[in-house]
């Protein structure tokens, strides 16, 4: 992490097991014995059988991967709940479950691919307020109608100014577990681990009216990294280009 030099200047000491060997998360250890001991099988069977199941195994140890993040933590900041990409930008009303209303809201969506590090990540500091699972379908996560008709974990948080924020986790085609980690009442920091989904799907990050996204369909998103929306802003929309 962040380390003060005698210049007064901060600098990141970031070594080759952060990218080599990074931690893992609790559930990966399981799945990564599952793929190694199929992969032993494999090779004893046919050593290109086994090259593809070593193959694998390494995918599923950088899935389950659970890298340290610095998160900014200036107040009004809003960061991405996921690695990914960008996806959706624009006014719908969050899921009903949650009871903030039928008023449109700013969602910001956010896909991971199954290459992506997949733990999600608190968008803002507060209280959860309401939590609540749906049971719904695994259509394709890159669909706008994924909002509302796939399996989703949704999160209702109350800024300690009253502000009132959604994050929800949604399943896609591949995608067959949500994990959540916290309940109604709980406090979260901005950036602050809360759960995962495996295996590839989407995050929606519902805005308060009149708040803009600082981000721009198709970037790339790090989770508790980038800055998703500052509240201290009143700027508009952004536009951006492929360069």
């Amino acid at each position: 992490m962040s380390q003060a030099r005698n210049d007064g200047f901060k600098s990141a000491e970031i070594g080759w097991r952060d990218y080599v060997l990074p931690p893992l998360h609790p559930e990966g250890p399981g799945f990564v014995a599952i793929f190694a001991v199929v992969t032993l099988v494999l090779w004893w069977m046919w050593t290109f059988l086994g090259l593809i199941g070593l193959c694998a195994t390494v995918w599923c140890f950088y899935f389950f991967r659970d890298p340290d993040r610095v998160t900014p933590t200036r107040p009004g900041l809003v960061v991405s709940p996921a690695d990914g990409v960008v996806q959706l930008i624009g006014p719908a009303a969050p899921p009903v479950e949650l009871g903030l209303g039928s008023s449109p809201m700013t969602r910001v969506s956010v896909f991971m691919s199954v290459f992506d590090c997949h733990v999600n990540r608190a968008p803002i500091g507060g209280t959860v307020i309401k939590e609540e699972y749906f049971h719904g379908k695994f259509l394709n996560a890159t669909l706008d109608k994924a909002s509302e008709d796939n399996e989703r974990q949704a999160l209702a948080i109350r800024t300690p100014d009253g502000k009132e924020f959604a994050v929800v986790q949604i399943a896609g085609l591949v995608a067959r577990r949500i994990r959540c980690d916290v309940r109604e009442g709980q406090q979260l920091l901005t950036g602050q681990r809360f759960g995962m989904i495996r295996f590839g799907s989407r995050l929606d990050v519902y805005l308060p009216a009149g708040v803009n996204a600082l981000v721009v369909v198709g970037q790339k998103a790090v989770a508790g990294e980038t800055v998703l929306a500052d509240l201290t802003l009143s700027e508009g929309d952004r536009d951006g280009e492929v360069r």
